[in-house]
């Protein structure tokens, strides 16, 4: 008889030991499933709501909260709970002292167990704990960073008692809780510094067009001072002179508000931007057949104005001294020179420089002008006897040169162009 007994206690005690076993993984998948909501979500009242919810069946509780503590008012307030009546969830606040259990896990900054609230002696039991009859709680702070948010409570009115094991689980799911809200709490200040970087970069783009555009008027100013200037004399050289100088801002403002208005700050398409150049010299003349081709390159912009200013000199140099009271073809050719290279090639079939005069001997304003520019964009330029005509060649290394995915370049006549806009000098 003895032997059954003791037969009877020891599956007793492998039962037990079983049902253990299955509430501890329990706890354990639970808590996994919170941690798989907590990387999905990104609404912080839904991650503390359902962290009450998942806890409560833990624990086989029906009453859980969550108090966030508001350092102002040196409050708790229910922010988020399972099991209670409307109105206590976002409302309801409790003094943050040691003298309730909220308060006292909070300030002592350790999780603990009072599985006799009516008889405990560290503190008192709160109004709403009494309401709903609650016997036993365990209390964990939730840490936050460097911080602590508030105060994950587990309540019960059922007799019974909290174990260590239960202990664990509370704190251990306060903890992953508090790791969920830090990740969220930066993510957000992420969200908000992406924001202030988005208001200043639109800030800085609209200081920028303001710039652009009072640069624009500012040099449209200055054309129109030249113009006038040019129109008051009565000197064919000084006329000829201020004409030049006034094509020459106009270009300049064609080139910054070309490189704004495309976007092209640190780099610029070189078949987009060149091409533009080419076309509006050709429409104002269009009496000259005016050819160009392009690669489809980009290098940095402060070498592309400087090459943009270049052809444009170059063309102007052409159309001003190749053909002498008629007209003829000008090409444009900037091709690749090597992998790291570029060569422009300005073309005419007039009349030819000048026997033994050289760019350096000329003491012209618009040859002074391209001798800088090539100067300033390095490498070897060179004036050739075509036979006929004239041949300028620069070959240059751009600190930066890639290729602009864009079909392969195509020779253009401007003048062809249907729509193409006339700028006339007056």
């Amino acid at each position: 008889m003895s032997e059954q007994t003791e037969s009877s206690d020891q599956d007793a005690e492998t039962d037990d030991l079983d049902d253990e076993l299955k509430y501890r993984l329990r706890q354990q998948a639970l808590m996994g499933q919170f941690a798989l909501f907590a990387l999905k979500t990104h609404d912080v009242q839904a991650l503390l709501q359902e962290a009450t919810r998942v806890c409560a069946r833990g624990l086989r509780s029906k009453l859980c909260k969550i108090m966030e503590y508001l350092p102002e008012e040196d409050e708790f307030l229910v922010r988020a709970g399972v099991g209670w009546r409307p109105g206590v969830v976002g409302q309801s606040r409790a003094r943050a002292d040691t003298k309730s259990p909220t308060g006292y896990a909070y300030k002592v900054g350790k999780a603990f167990i009072s599985n006799h609230l009516e008889h405990e002696r560290r503190f008192r039991t709160p109004r709403l704990l009494a309401e709903y009859g609650v016997k036993r709680a365990i209390n964990a702070p939730i840490h936050r960073g460097g911080t602590r948010f508030g105060v994950l409570e587990v309540d019960s009115p059922l007799d019974g008692k909290f174990t260590n094991a239960d202990l664990v689980f509370v704190r251990g799911f306060a903890d992953l809780l508090g790791v969920a809200l830090e990740r969220q709490r930066s993510e957000e200040m992420l969200k908000e510094k992406e924001a202030q970087l988005q208001r200043a970069l639109k800030h800085q783009e609209t200081l920028s067009e303001e710039i652009s555009h009072r640069v624009k008027n500012s040099l449209s100013i200055v054309a129109g001072l030249l113009r006038a200037q040019s129109r008051l004399s009565s000197d064919p050289h000084l006329q000829q002179a201020l004409f030049e100088a006034q094509t020459r801002v106009e270009t300049i403002a064609k080139v910054n508000d070309r490189l704004w208005r495309a976007n092209e700050v640190h780099a610029v398409n070189l078949a987009e931007f060149v091409g533009e150049l080419c076309e509006h010299v050709g429409a104002a003349s269009s009496s000259h057949d005016l050819t160009y081709t392009i690669a489809p390159v980009t290098i940095p912009a402060e070498e592309a104005i400087s090459l943009g200013l270049l052809t444009n000199e170059l063309i102007t140099n052409a159309l001003k001294h190749a053909y002498p009271g008629s007209s003829g073809p000008i090409s444009i050719t900037l091709e690749r020179a090597g992998p790291h290279d570029l060569c422009l090639t300005v073309r005419d079939y007039g009349v030819g420089r000048p026997h033994g005069e050289s760019a350096e001997s000329t003491k012209g304003t618009g040859s002074r002008v391209i001798l800088n520019l090539c100067r300033h964009l390095g490498g070897h330029y060179e004036w050739q006897n075509a036979d006929p005509g004239t041949r300028f060649t620069l070959t240059f290394t751009p600190s930066d040169l890639s290729d602009r995915v864009a079909p392969p370049p195509v020779e253009t006549n401007p003048a062809e162009i249907a729509g193409s806009p006339h700028d006339h000098h007056e």
